[in-house]
């Protein structure tokens, strides 16, 4: 059984993984981490004859022993019943959210795509991520993240000359369209630099501006790339994110050279990565900049325009994955490094 977790609100990409699931012949669940909550029937039990996590969704029961692989696409907010009392909802939000998490807890020793905490981890730190991605020999943007404007300022005069831009570390929404809302990357002038007094609300990233021909949209599905370019520099509203921009031509396929395909390898097995979707620029000279990896990134409109087999890549993946761990005889808890370790043989 492979365990497939998402959202209530997830289609078209979760449903081609799925379909391949199945037409591999592997039984699927799905679980969507938003209704994780009065909508299930879980129990964890514990006693002399062992431990036993068993969960009720949907009309179907399964233990957490029957998982044979996780696909980690999407963890959202716990929904709280309307008819809950206001009063009570914290303390809803507070122990379905430990149960949640005692049940992914219950499955560390199968494989995941992606690690669960590893996941969080590369999210959570966008400037590691390019400290790795220089360490594997990739080209960075200078890059400083604070909340102070008198840095912000130094940085824009010696590190940028002049050319900068800002974006949130985090993100506010996600959509495979990049139509919903979000804070674009924004271009920073001398006359935005008097308006950074409202910074210490709200930290940002600043980077030195990259020149670009074309931005890339590059999906990772352990050392199996996938890529599409975008050409934005002839939109106003799109020239600096693409995903501001409601005037582009849309995506082309586009095959990156051996030597970037071999250093991003590197860096996703760096950060101990089975997928993700990274965004680099390409410069006129030939240059491709890295700018960042999101675990969890869209690619739906990759597979949907280009017709890329992304999702059944993940699937066989996730089946080939369940075949490589049948073969270890010990049956231990493994950490999720170890694990990482173990199926890499590093």
């Amino acid at each position: 059984m492979i365990l497939c977790i998402s959202h209530s609100g997830d289609f078209y990409t979760i449903d081609i993984v799925i379909n391949t699931l199945r037409k591999l012949g592997k039984e699927v669940v799905r679980l969507n981490s938003d209704t994780f909550s009065d909508q299930i029937s879980f129990h964890y039990t514990a006693g002399l004859e062992g431990f036993e996590v068993t969960l009720t969704s949907e009309g179907k029961t399964f233990s957490a022993k029957d998982i044979e692989a996780v696909w980690y696409r999407k963890l959202w907010k716990i929904t709280v019943p309307e008819e809950l009392d206001e009063c009570y909802s914290g303390i809803f939000q507070q122990e379905y959210s430990i149960m949640r998490n005692l049940f992914f807890e219950s499955i560390p020793n199968v494989f995941w795509m992606n690690p669960m905490a590893l996941d969080h981890r590369v999210s959570q730190n966008k400037l590691e991520q390019l400290r790795i991605a220089s360490s594997c020999g990739i080209d960075i943007p200078e890059s400083i993240f604070t909340n102070d404007a008198e840095k912000v300022q130094t940085f824009f005069h010696e590190k940028c000359h002049g050319n900068m831009i800002a974006k949130l570390h985090g993100s506010l929404s996600r959509s495979m369209k990049g139509d919903a809302p979000f804070f674009p990357t924004t271009l920073i002038t001398e006359d935005n630099l008097i308006h950074l007094d409202s910074l210490c609300y709200c930290p940002m990233i600043f980077q030195r501006m990259i020149p670009k021909e074309y931005e890339l949209r590059i999906i990772y599905v352990d050392g199996i790339f996938f890529t599409g370019k975008i050409d934005a520099t002839a939109s106003e509203t799109g020239k600096i994110d693409w995903r501001a921009a409601n005037d582009l031509s849309g995506w082309e396929k586009y095959t990156l050279p051996p030597e970037v395909c071999s250093s991003l390898t590197n860096m996703m097995l760096k950060m101990g990565l089975f997928f993700g979707a990274i965004d680099m620029i390409r410069q006129k000279d030939g240059r491709y900049i890295f700018l960042e990896v999101n675990p969890q990134g869209e690619w739906g409109m990759l597979q949907r325009d280009l017709d890329y087999p992304i999702g059944e890549a993940i699937a066989e993946k996730l089946v080939s994955k369940t075949k490589q761990l049948d073969t270890i005889e010990n049956n231990t808890v493994i950490p999720f490094l170890e694990e990482i370790a173990l199926l890499y043989k590093l």
